[in-house]
C-alpha cells in the first residue's frame, strides 16, 4: 500500500459533534447579553476558534480579548467533550483496521487540542494518533492548507502518500486544491454533500460500510 499517512478532521468526521459548534455562538452571545444574529452560524462556520473570537469580538462590541472570550467559549463546551461526546459508529474498528494496515493517523482540527484530547482518552481512543494538530496553535484555520501540511510533514509523507478525511466541504476543497487527496466523510452538518462528493478522491458514508475504501486505498 503506498499511503503512508492518514490525517483526520475531529468534529463531524471522526466524532459526532458537530451540533455543539452550530449551537455555541448562539448560546455564549446570549450568555452576554447579546443577540445573535440569524447568519452568525454560516459567517463563523469555517473559522478555527481563535479566529471566531475575534470576530465575534468586533461584530458585537464585546470588552473582553479574543482569549477571554475563547475562554468562555471553552468552558460551556468542556463538559460537552469531557463527558458526552461519542465517535461515529464504527469509527473505532475503522482506524483498528487503519492501523493495521499500517498506516500512521493524526489529528488535524479547528477544535481546542485539549478537549480532542479529552474526548479521545475518554474513547479509548488516543493512542491511534501520532499527534494532534490545532489551528490555533498554528494560527492558521482550514481555509488555508497549513494544517494539512504540517500534519503531513509530520510523517515525512508528500501529498501523493497523504489521505486527508473531512466531512466538510470549505476544508475538503481546501486540502484538494493544495494537492492532497481527500476522503470526503458524511456528516449531516454538511448540507452540500453532491458538491463534497465531486471534490474529494472518495466518499465514506459511514464507518460500517469500509470495502470500497479499501479498494480505493489499495489502487493508490
Amino acid at each position: 500500500m503506498k499511503i503512508k499517512c492518514a490525517i483526520f478532521d475531529f468534529d463531524g468526521t471522526l466524532f459526532d459533534s458537530m451540533y455543539i459548534w452550530e449551537e455555541i455562538g448562539d448560546v455564549y452571545l446570549r450568555s452576554l447579553g447579546k443577540e445573535p444574529k440569524p447568519s452568525l452560524r454560516d459567517e463563523i462556520r469555517t473559522f478555527s476558534l481563535y479566529q471566531a473570537a475575534c470576530y465575534m469580538k468586533k461584530e458585537y462590541s464585546i470588552s473582553l480579548t479574543p482569549e477571554e472570550i475563547m475562554a468562555g467559549i471553552n468552558e460551556k463546551i468542556e463538559h460537552f467533550y469531557l463527558y458526552e461526546v461519542l465517535p461515529k459508529p464504527g469509527a473505532l474498528e475503522f482506524l483498528s483496521e487503519i492501523k493495521r494496515a499500517g498506516i500512521l493517523m493524526c489529528i488535524a482540527t479547528a477544535s481546542d487540542r485539549k478537549q480532542v484530547e479529552a474526548a479521545l482518552s475518554r474513547c479509548r481512543m488516543k493512542h491511534f494518533f501520532e499527534e494532534i494538530i490545532a489551528c490555533s496553535d498554528i494560527g492558521h484555520g482550514k481555509d488555508e492548507p497549513v494544517v494539512f501540511r504540517k500534519a503531513m510533514e509530520h510523517f515525512g509523507a508528500d501529498r501523493s502518500t497523504s489521505l486527508v478525511f473531512e466531512d466538510a466541504l470549505h476544508a475538503a476543497k481546501t486540502a484538494k486544491a493544495d494537492g492532497f487527496k481527500v476522503v470526503a466523510v458524511f456528516d449531516k452538518s454538511e448540507k452540500r454533500q453532491e458538491e463534497l462528493q465531486r471534490t474529494a478522491d472518495f466518499y465514506l458514508s459511514d464507518f460500517e460500510h469500509t470495502e470500497e475504501f479499501w479498494k480505493f486505498a489499495d489502487a493508490e
